[in-house]
């Protein structure tokens, strides 16, 4: 992916005030060229995220929190893949939404089709989620105007993330990533978190550059496979969450085929609904 030039391999001399770190230039085809991200060697403090927005942003680094998970996997083990990543400027969000919906559709009716014939379709929840004939469409921004700034809610965000002691989380470490905007974090590391449903993550950058526009939206945690988005301005009535609930469902369908109670309005209003967090993961 061209960018402009990457600063990390200047760290030490940035003027940057840093905790112990190690810069990461391990991909899953070898060492990369040139330093991917730098991330500190112990957990990260509450403040850590917005001091260095602050100070970073000059340089074209941007922080974002990492985390080992369960299985303690950093990302020198996360199999990054910026050789396949292309840049997400060169993506539509809504070109590519619509093509994973028509991707769940067609799945959906491959499965129907199986059905009763003694496969593993026999088992499909016909409660369980799934998109309807036609795209829906991108949800339209919030009608109400954002509270607060979304570098701001993205930095409580990230105090309460790195104040958390839960074990999920691996005890997160601050980061710093050569990008010039939130979105394309993913697409700079050339993270593989959604490999199994996207081999490019620079197309759901693409989305994710969209959420920022109409949700204020922040990417703040990264971990192996999980992903969590701050959101500045979040639906507000029960409609708007629901046409983002569809957006959700295309982006990343794990999060619900894989979680109870397996529906889209459930969803919608648990996990939209004025929710200042958005959280991701991939089987």
């Amino acid at each position: 992916m061209a960018t402009l030039p990457n600063p990390l391999p200047h760290l030490a001399s940035s003027g940057l005030v840093l905790p112990p770190g190690s810069l990461v230039d391990a991909t899953l085809d070898g060492p990369w060229h040139e330093p991917l991200l730098w991330h500190a060697d112990g957990p990260a403090a509450p403040r850590d995220w917005p001091d260095l927005r602050a100070a970073g942003r000059r340089l074209g680094l941007l922080p974002v929190l990492v985390t080992g998970g369960r299985r303690d996997q950093w990302p020198t083990d996360w199999d990054l893949c910026p050789d396949d990543t292309s840049y997400p400027g060169d993506h539509d969000a809504e070109e590519v939404l619509a093509g994973y919906w028509a991707d769940l559709v067609d799945h959906a009716d491959d499965a129907d089709d199986e059905m009763g014939d003694g496969t593993a379709a026999d088992d499909h929840d016909e409660d369980s989620p799934g998109p309807g004939s036609s795209w829906p469409g991108l949800a339209p921004a919030p009608a109400r105007e954002a509270a607060e700034d979304a570098d701001t809610v993205a930095a409580g965000l990230a105090g309460v993330v790195a104040a958390a002691a839960d074990d999920s989380l691996g005890g997160a470490r601050i980061a710093l990533v050569p990008a010039r905007r939130s979105a394309d974090i993913p697409a700079a590391i050339g993270w593989s978190g959604p490999m199994n449903h996207e081999n490019d993550v620079a197309r759901l950058c693409a989305v994710l550059r969209s959420w920022e526009d109409r949700f204020d939206a922040r990417v703040v945690v990264l971990g192996f496979d999980t992903m969590t988005v701050s959101v500045g301005r979040p639906p507000a009535t029960i409609e708007e969450a629901r046409a983002l609930a569809a957006e959700h469902y295309a982006f990343c369908p794990d999060t619900i085929d894989q979680a109870p109670p397996h529906d889209l309005d459930a969803y919608a209003e648990k996990a939209v609904l004025n929710q200042e967090a958005w959280s991701f993961w991939w089987d």
